[in-house]
């Protein structure tokens, strides 16, 4: 029988097409249901559950800095005991960042995260500066990451070597292709996804504790000086903070979660205890099977190990787990970046056909919109995407800051609001994450100055198209 989540206020009849797997009594039962559709409701179906959420915080955090970044961490700070603290730091602040927007997601149930918070607490202007740079920062990352999909792929099939830009263009239609069959099919697609790729890395993890003979832990390498020291920790934990950037998505789909006051907290919790786990056990595994002087040396430490114990053709097994990696983040991305555009949309804070919603349940306009300036991000000049990049990064601190602030306004604006989970700790929490959030946004800035003015001159032209077009509509 048709879930009862599936129908809408007789708004829909008959669907086009869907299908669906159960599990029931340990036996696979398929459905297939052949529909028709009269009427949209232009509605996000409510079809997500435990296993999406936690699927998708693993699934759109860990990415390919996990498995680099440990190399240019040890080469800074030497000692392993403050490596792993500093990784265990940046999990305890994840972990608090859940319980903020817990209540945020919990009481304001709508697509698109910050975007939403934002608007509520402060306004539409906020609310649209916060949108956009979150789903442009998305888009951006979006082209880039797909660029460094084709990149592997060409490792792996020199042949495509010289078509970098249109293998990158060819994995973003695909998915784009694979998105329209609708939010069923990419919610288990992710599911998949996420299970094969933590299987790997902690398949990865038994091989450097099994074949690890001590590695840096067994050296005992001194502390650097004061000098040096403070600046690579302050450049060691913006690249884990990076690491860790994901850790919230859940929360893009709470509406579109069957039970959200049920299941988002015990999932987005599971999903970033899971996370963090498997960062601090890879970092632990790759400082015991490598000495200092090699991971120093090494821009991608994951391939390095396995190379020294299987010799170096094992290293297209991790240029494949790269390319597996880099693929769940790009289907979790191409999932959640339309929901940001089709709630400012739904608001009037964006083009009105960007609130369309599908047969199977997607924002299919705001998916095309998404993929296709993707595409023209990677036909742009290579410096001009990687500027993207840079800027893509201030705001999505940015974000995490915004978020944390609108939950002090509204705890002061709407006292009355419903909140079914309520943060730790208020308001001590939610103020040490903006001051931690505004820290991190500063060490941005002065990692990247010659971004600033390109922040501006964004902040000036969002202005002008808010002032100029939207505040004409409703």
């Amino acid at each position: 029988m048709l879930p009862a989540s599936h129908i809408k206020n007789n708004n829909i009849g008959m669907f086009s097409s869907w299908a669906n797997w159960s599990l029931n009594n340990g036996k696979l039962v398929y459905f297939c249901f052949i529909l028709m559709k009269k009427k949209s409701s232009n509605q996000l179906w409510k079809v997500l559950g435990t296993s999406f959420s936690v699927a998708v915080t693993i699934g759109g955090t860990i990415g390919t800095g996990i498995l680099r970044k440990p190399g240019p961490i040890a080469e800074q700070l030497h000692n392993p005991w403050l490596i792993i603290f500093l990784w265990v730091a940046v999990a305890i602040y994840a972990l608090l960042g859940v319980s903020c927007v817990l209540e945020l997601s919990l009481s304001i149930p709508k697509a698109g995260a910050w975007y939403g918070y934002a608007e509520r607490a402060f306004g539409r202007y906020i609310g649209f500066i916060v949108g956009l740079s979150s789903w442009l920062g998305t888009v951006s990352a979006l082209g880039f990451g797909s660029y460094t999909f084709s990149e592997y792929l060409a490792l792996l099939i020199p042949a495509l070597a010289p078509y970098l830009i249109y293998n990158a263009v060819g994995i973003l239609v695909i998915l784009w292709g694979f998105h329209q069959l609708g939010v069923v099919m990419a919610g288990k697609s992710q599911e998949w996804l996420s299970g094969i790729k933590a299987i790997a890395l902690l398949l990865f993890i038994g091989v450097c504790f099994w074949y690890g003979d001590g590695g840096v832990w067994a050296e005992n390498a001194p502390i650097p000086s004061k000098g040096t020291l403070w600046s690579g920790i302050l450049a060691a934990l913006l690249s884990i903070f990076y690491a860790f950037d994901g850790w919230h998505t859940a929360a893009y789909f709470t509406e579109e979660n069957k039970d959200p006051m049920n299941t988002m907290p015990k999932s987005m919790f599971i999903g970033v205890i899971s996370v963090a786990s498997i960062y601090v056990l890879i970092n632990v595994g790759i400082l015991y099977s490598m000495s200092l002087a090699d991971l120093s040396q090494s821009k991608l430490a994951a391939s390095d190990a396995i190379g020294h114990y299987f010799g170096p053709g094992a290293g297209r097994w991790i240029t494949t787990f790269l390319m597996l990696s880099i693929l769940g983040i790009l289907n979790t991305q191409v999932m959640f970046a339309p929901r940001v555009i089709y709630s400012m949309s739904r608001d009037g804070l964006f083009f009105p056909q960007a609130s369309r919603v599908n047969a199977a349940g997607s924002p299919t306009f705001a998916t095309h919109l998404t993929v296709g300036t993707a595409c023209l991000f990677l036909f742009s000049s290579k410096a001009i995407s990687e500027r993207l990049s840079d800027i893509a990064t201030f705001f999505f601190v940015a974000s995490y800051l915004a978020g944390f602030a609108s939950l002090i306004r509204l705890r002061k604006t709407e006292p009355e609001l419903h909140r079914p989970y309520r943060v730790w700790a208020y308001p001590i929490l939610p103020w040490l994450l903006v001051f931690i959030s505004t820290a991190f946004l500063v060490g941005t800035l002065v990692q990247n100055l010659s971004s600033l003015p390109f922040v501006g001159l964004f902040m000036l032209v969002s202005y002008g198209i808010y002032k100029l077009v939207l505040t004409q509509r409703v």
